[in-house]
């Protein structure tokens, strides 16, 4: 990537930078912890942290503090979790559809329409489908005649009868 195509990057990274706050620790928070709960290892330490918990049922005698215990905490990490696992989601999402959008602008032949695409409503989207829909429809047609006029047209070049071949003189 070039220096002039770097360039707004790096302003807009320094700009968020330069302005801290709550935002950019929020983000970069999430973006570790969903790297970290997403580990393979983090998976195996819940399945060790419940069979903890069912092993030390008969010592609780399987009382209601003991389900209490797991269902609440079960409950409260849960609950942050998916918050923190969507706040990066939204950031990649957003992420790949201004890379997608540079695609699209930097790729002249394609529609600048449909730049910004995820910002329609439902019924736009819909709208676009069909339109897109009835694009494919007339191209296969035109393909589909394409193949139907190539087939019917006799071959000028005909392919002479088999002759037989001569050995090569050993």
């Amino acid at each position: 990537m070039g220096a002039n195509n770097r360039k707004p990057y790096v302003e807009a990274h320094e700009q968020v930078r330069k302005s801290g706050g709550m935002n950019l620790w929020f983000s970069r928070f999430a973006s570790n912890t969903a790297q970290v709960v997403g580990h393979p290892y983090m998976f195996l330490f819940a399945v060790v942290v419940l069979v903890v918990w069912a092993g030390s049922g008969p010592f609780f005698h399987f009382s209601d503090t003991w389900q209490l215990i797991i269902n609440t905490g079960t409950t409260i990490i849960t609950f942050l979790v998916v918050f923190l696992i969507q706040n990066t989601q939204n950031r990649d999402a957003k992420a790949l559809h201004l890379k997608l959008d540079e695609l699209i602008r930097s790729h002249h032949p394609a529609s600048d329409d449909l730049i910004d695409i995820q910002k329609l409503s439902d019924e736009e989207l819909d709208e676009l489908e069909q339109r897109y829909e009835k694009i494919r429809i007339a191209c296969e047609a035109r393909r589909n005649a394409k193949r139907a006029e190539i087939a019917a047209k006799p071959e000028s070049k005909q392919t002479p009868a088999a002759s037989p071949r001569k050995k090569p003189a050993a």
